[in-house]
């Protein structure tokens, strides 16, 4: 008989399989001993009971036996008895793509059950890396895994895009608000947290940026988004190319540190979670110096520290929550979620099984992103979409936004009545909004001491309460010999001062203050309601004021004049 002639693809997966190859791995690929206890944790199996090829132990079996005959001894002295299979044609490497991609999502719950620690959920994706190594993976799951190689994001958002979406978010909550603090900041340095998200919320869900920028307002959170590498998703997990999953979160990695931001908080999506904060620093091969954290975790804290108040009552419709796998089972990211739904509804009823035994919600593994493989994730749904009607909640809540599309696909497929959100946006709908909460380490004026002079009462006092809220220790003085024995006696940093007053007026204290030497360091904002009295400052034979206002002011211009005249960065920090 010709002897066969291997497939050069077929070779390529045989050679980079043995490089692939650790304890974990060979540790699985020997261990299973076919007790079938993984069969029953499947949720492909569970929702087509007739069909053994969607067990676990089956389908691990197809990459068991390709070790088997290449790596393992037993496979090469008796192949019969192990079962081992040589690995020749394109052809057999297709079925092993409908096997890997299409039967499984990664999910691991098969691998929580095992008795024998056989990680199926590792050598599956193994196996999707081999063939995606050599170009056979779902065309969904190569486009999106090309976008973020070219364009950085999953979604193919351009730049341009992106930051007019942020643009036009930033109005409406300016608008909203009554507050231009409100707006979304791009590249701030030195923020204490960099908040990154999924492309899916700009393309698809805003609301979700919106409801999170609102939160960090109303918290007073220092806080930033990226104008570049703003991605968390990770489409390297789901495609097994460990190339890929390095590439993506070394470069959130970086811009987090090139912006000198504290801290990265993650919006709320599993696999995003999981490929930032668990598998991350190891494909990058990068110590990351920085805090990660959810914005599950994030939230829960706000409430906790008393930055946000909320009334759970606001959200009174009966809620269940679904774990994301990635979250509950790879991450052990499960109480949290709950601790902070007890806090925003009213009505929250579990869902069983649930934390790391809950059932995948069918988008797993980037199933979303293989259009050919939606019959089979649909009737494989049945299982979850029995849970979620089990509930009678009319809502369902996840910390995913795969989840999320993929929970609205089986509700809608199954009729069951239920709409799917997430905590950003119960946690938004649950806040009590009343004057912003100023935290202690934001204050921006914090350390500063402004004399305010001024003879009108609500003038004096609508100034000092603004200086006063944003930490300056401020002094007050209603007429001209007050504010010089003030200013001699306590050296203000600043000085804001009216012009026309009773008796002598503010042309008069200002050349005062510049020709006393101790004062130099004093700086002064002219704040007037008369520009005609403009001259009885420019024309005098001194330095001319750092800083000039005309009335009405507002507390936004004031603000903005003082951090221009102190030197200061939006939260505070000494412009160098």
């Amino acid at each position: 008989m010709p002897e066969k002639i291997r497939s050069h693809k077929a070779s390529k997966v045989i050679e980079r399989m043995g490089q692939k190859l650790n304890r974990q791995m060979v540790g699985s690929l020997v261990a299973c001993v076919h007790c079938g206890m993984c069969t029953e944790s499947c949720h492909y199996v569970l929702s087509n009971p007739d069909d053994p090829t969607f067990a676990p132990a089956f389908k691990a079996d197809q990459i068991r036996r390709i070790f088997k005959r290449h790596f393992d001894w037993t496979g090469r002295v008796f192949p019969w008895w192990v079962k081992a299979q040589d690995l020749d044609t394109d052809e057999e490497l297709e079925k092993l793509k409908d096997i890997v991609f299409g039967k499984c999502t990664n999910c691991r719950r098969c691998s929580l059950n095992c008795p024998m620690g056989v990680d199926f959920a590792t050598l599956n994706r193994m196996a999707r890396g081999l063939l995606a190594s050599v170009g056979i993976l779902p065309e969904g799951l190569a486009m999106v895994s090309k976008d973020q190689w070219e364009i950085g994001n999953q979604m193919g958002v351009l730049k341009e895009d992106y930051l007019e979406t942020l643009e036009w978010l930033s109005d409406e909550l300016e608008s909203e608000i009554g507050d231009p603090a409100a707006r979304i900041p791009i590249d701030r340095m030195d923020a204490d947290m960099v908040y990154a998200i999924n492309p899916r919320e700009i393309k698809y869900d805003p609301r979700t940026i919106s409801d999170a920028a609102r939160i960090f307002y109303m918290a007073g959170e220092n806080w930033t988004m990226a104008s570049e590498g703003w991605d968390m998703t990770n489409f390297g997990l789901f495609s097994g190319d460990d190339e890929l999953g390095g590439a993506m979160v070394r470069r959130l990695y970086e811009k987090v540190m090139e912006l000198k931001g504290e801290k990265l908080v993650i919006s709320e999506c599993g696999h995003g979670y999981r490929t930032l904060r668990c598998e991350g620093p190891n494909w990058a091969g990068m110590d990351v110096p920085f805090e990660m954290e959810s914005s599950v975790v994030t939230m829960l804290r706000y409430i906790k520290e008393g930055r946000i108040r909320v009334d759970r009552n606001k959200n009174d419709i009966p809620v269940t929550f679904h774990d994301s796998c990635n979250n509950a089972r790879s991450c052990g990211f499960f109480e949290e979620p709950r601790e902070l739904l007890h806090l925003v509804v009213s009505d929250f009823r579990e869902m069983y099984p649930n934390r790391a035994e809950n059932y995948c919600c069918t988008g797993g593994g980037g199933a979303m992103s293989m259009s050919e493989y939606t019959p089979l994730r649909l009737k494989s749904g049945r299982i979850k979409g029995d849970q979620l009607k089990a509930t009678e909640a009319k809502i369902v809540v996840t910390t995913c936004h795969n989840c999320v599309d993929a929970l609205t696909d089986l509700i809608r497929h199954y009729k069951l009545g239920m709409q799917v959100t997430q905590l950003v946006n119960l946690v938004s709908n649950a806040m009590v909004i009343e004057k912003r909460v100023v935290v202690p380490e934001l204050l921006i004026l914090k350390g500063y001491k402004i004399l305010v002079v001024d003879d009108e009462p609500d003038i004096l006092t609508f100034i000092s309460t603004v200086l006063e809220d944003q930490g300056a220790t401020v002094l007050q003085a209603a007429d001209a010999d007050q504010a010089l024995d003030l200013a001699f006696k306590e050296k203000p940093d600043l000085i804001t001062l009216d012009l026309s007053m009773l008796g002598r007026n503010g042309g008069y204290v200002f050349e005062e203050l510049r020709k006393n030497p101790e004062l130099s360091a004093s700086r002064v904002c002219i704040i007037t309601g008369k520009p005609e009295l403009r001259r009885l400052i420019y024309d005098r034979p001194v330095r001319p004021p750092e800083g000039y206002m005309d009335k009405p002011i507002s507390a936004e211009s004031l603000l903005v004049n003082v951090r221009k005249i102190l030197e200061l960065a939006q939260d505070g920090r000494k412009i160098s």
